[in-house]
């Protein structure tokens, strides 16, 4: 199904130059079987690759579409991706709307007899090889005319009787609508023998033509695949295989999200949204002065009015539609002692892995509370909160159910932004009795943040790029991008024996499965949107500062897409990221700028070391000794850094006094 857009005319002729200066078979005329393709399936799957689907992502599944911005539509079909075990495929439908990939797509590819070590691959421990001349693996991104920087490594979940994938991380998300090449050139088997190409391939590679008239549409494409690989530096006859893939526009990634938040703000207008208390508790802990709970309302763009497995009413342009009926939010509200006495600053508080809001009574806040009077207001992540949690079993079971997550998660956007009015607006909170304190507001409503940990900042970062009262986040246990987060997250272990595996016992029916649900997954967590965080804003909405905590050998939510985050987003790193030794990479700041001095107020990165051994490279999850998941937010430091972060130009010293930033386990957090 592959449709080649040419990018001009020049690079057309030169590419169809080129398909007539291969080797001496290009004399030879072939039919597609001796190729080993069926051509009753090569439209839907791609003949070049090792499996149906491979590689992924991959313009081979796309279609032409002039009426969106990237010129393509995703044109994935049922019948090649995989079935559980009832027998039933994932339904694309929804993928199909989407104008290109993931920007921070996985690249899946299978080779035989692959060795990584010879080959010379750029692992993990020395991502910055991805970046050298000589590099194996190459990709391109023709949009900027630079090689974009990655690591690989072979999957080791791969079934005892299966050749594993080769999977291509890219170490800094892609760029929205850029067009991506992909060259493999050197790989060798473990003795040191070259692999051989696919007989597909090679016939593109080497001129040699078949009688096929579908097989030999797609030469001119591959022809200005060669011809961009060849000004990189990657010589045609060398490849052993090459494809390429457009990630999606802004538009296809958050168009959905923004739609939603201007429709409901352009009815709200000046007005607070429509809240009722229900229970006020006057001092339930030394930390707290007061907590109030109730409900507010905001639109619902649900069907289903909003509940548990509801999708978004879409209009015939894709555009999510209101409905007449609102969608009723829960809160929970902490008011510190000092509110008593000076108005407290604010924030929102996003919960952990399928959770709810009455996380924002715990240990994790109270204290930040208490020490540097912030008042925290919660509402459950609608879409991955304790109430979706049958949701998510069941698309566990059936990837075509999976949908049902992120349009709900977007609703539950939606909710944290208009708890975010309710915290600012005059005739919001602080004009209720239960938000006073000594005859005053509580609250100081010029200055609102946010602050998630775990999964509340999986999902806080995109909260962020669409927020437009508040302009400075907290985001702890971080990471983005659930189809690198799952491999090496302990907290996926029950999900993947109990539910997962029976349902897709095969382990590439499961990767092709995530790779295909992240592209849904996108649109309700910080990889869709983490290009857009703190530069090139999206529509209406300012630019923001993120502060990032990770752990070093966090159990359930890895580092390593904690650093990528870090470098998609520009954060600036505190330095020396680690101490030596205790971290996999020879380098783990190398895409990221050094603060080099101190107080510093923009976005920024700190790993902290409670002492936890370091992750492993492969893509498994951190076991070993304690889990260091809850570590960071407990720690003094870290609670310092957040309150001085915490102001309209706040600047953070130098809490770790120059050194690798390390602490104690905290008391709380003992094993």
């Amino acid at each position: 199904m592959l449709k080649w857009i040419s990018r001009s005319f020049v690079v057309l002729a030169i590419a169809l130059l080129m398909t007539s200066c291969g080797s001496d078979d290009e004399s030879r005329i072939v039919d597609l079987a001796s190729l080993g393709v069926d051509a009753s399936t090569q439209e839907r799957c791609d003949p070049i690759g090792a499996q149906c689907m491979l590689p992924i992502p991959n313009d081979h599944f796309t279609v032409v579409d002039v009426s969106t911005p990237t010129k393509l539509r995703l044109a994935l079909v049922k019948e090649s991706l995989p079935a559980n075990v009832r027998g039933v495929r994932i339904d694309p439908t929804d993928q199909n709307r989407a104008d290109g990939w993931s920007p921070g797509s996985a690249l899946l590819v299978q080779i035989a007899g692959l060795d990584a070590e010879k080959s010379k691959l750029p692992g993990l421990r020395d991502a910055q090889r991805s970046l050298d001349a000589d590099s194996p693996i190459v990709l391109l991104d023709t949009t900027s005319g630079k090689r974009h920087p990655f690591w690989a490594e072979i999957d080791a979940n791969a079934d005892a009787d299966e050749t594993p994938l080769l999977i291509i991380h890219p170490a800094r998300n892609f760029h929205d609508g850029h067009h991506i090449v992909v060259g493999l050139r050197r790989l060798v088997e473990s003795s040191g023998r070259a692999i051989a190409a696919s007989k597909a391939f090679a016939a593109y590679r080497d001129g040699v033509a078949t009688t096929d008239a579908t097989f030999e549409k797609r030469r001119p494409a591959m022809g200005s695949i060669f011809y961009d690989l060849m000004n990189a530096g990657v010589q045609r006859h060398e490849l052993q295989l090459a494809w390429d893939f457009t990630i999606a526009s802004t538009g296809s990634l958050t168009g959905r999200m923004i739609a939603m938040r201007d429709d409901a703000f352009g009815v709200l207008g000046d007005a607070a949204p429509t809240f009722a208390v229900t229970s006020v508790a006057e001092n339930p802990n030394p930390e707290v002065r007061r907590r109030i709970e109730g409900t507010f309302e905001l639109p619902l763009y649900l069907n289903a009015l909003g509940k548990p497995r509801s999708r978004l009413v879409l209009d015939q342009a894709g555009r999510p539609v209101r409905q007449a009926t609102p969608f009723t939010a829960q809160f929970l509200c902490n008011l510190p002692p000092a509110a008593e006495a000076e108005p407290a600053r604010m924030s929102l508080y996003g919960h952990g892995l399928l959770g709810d809001r009455g996380e924002v009574n715990g240990g994790l806040t109270r204290r930040m509370s208490a020490d540097y009077n912030i008042a925290y207001c919660a509402t459950d992540w609608y879409g991955m909160s304790q109430d979706d949690v049958g949701t998510a079993i069941t698309a566990l079971t059936d990837l075509s159910k999976f949908p049902a997550i992120p349009d709900r998660l977007q609703q539950g956007f939606l909710a944290f932004l208009f708890l975010g009015r309710l915290m600012k607006h005059p005739q919001g909170f602080s004009a209720n009795e239960a938000f006073q304190l000594g005859g005053h507001s509580a609250l100081k409503t010029d200055e609102l943040y946010f602050d998630g940990n775990s999964q509340g900042a999986i999902l806080g970062g995109a909260l962020t790029a669409v927020a437009q009262d508040f302009t400075r986040a907290v985001v702890g246990e971080a990471g983005m991008n659930y189809s690198i987060l799952l491999d090496r997250s302990v907290d996926f272990d029950g999900y993947l024996d109990a539910v997962a595996k029976p349902a897709y016992p095969k382990r590439y029916d499961r990767i092709i499965g995530v790779a295909v649900a992240q592209l849904l997954w996108d649109r309700g967590e910080t990889n869709g949107y983490a290009n857009h965080i703190t530069n090139d804003p999206l529509p209406g909405t300012p630019q923001h500062d993120m502060l990032l905590l990770g752990a070093v050998g966090d159990h359930q939510v890895t580092e390593y897409s904690l650093r990528i985050e870090a470098a998609t987003i520009g954060a600036a790193a505190h330095v020396p990221i680690a101490g030596g030794g205790r971290v996999a990479e020879s380098n783990p700041g190398w895409l990221l700028t050094p603060i080099d001095r101190y107080p510093y107020n923009g976005s920024a990165y700190f790993l902290w070391d409670t002492g936890t051994p370091a992750s492993p490279v492969a893509n498994t999850p951190a076991r070993d000794g304690h889990d260091p998941h809850d570590d960071t937010p407990n720690i003094p430091q870290v609670r310092a850094l957040k309150d001085q972060f915490w102001h309209p130009n706040g600047a953070m010293d130098d809490v770790c006094a120059g050194q690798a930033c390390s602490a104690p386990i905290p008391p709380e957090n003992a094993d």
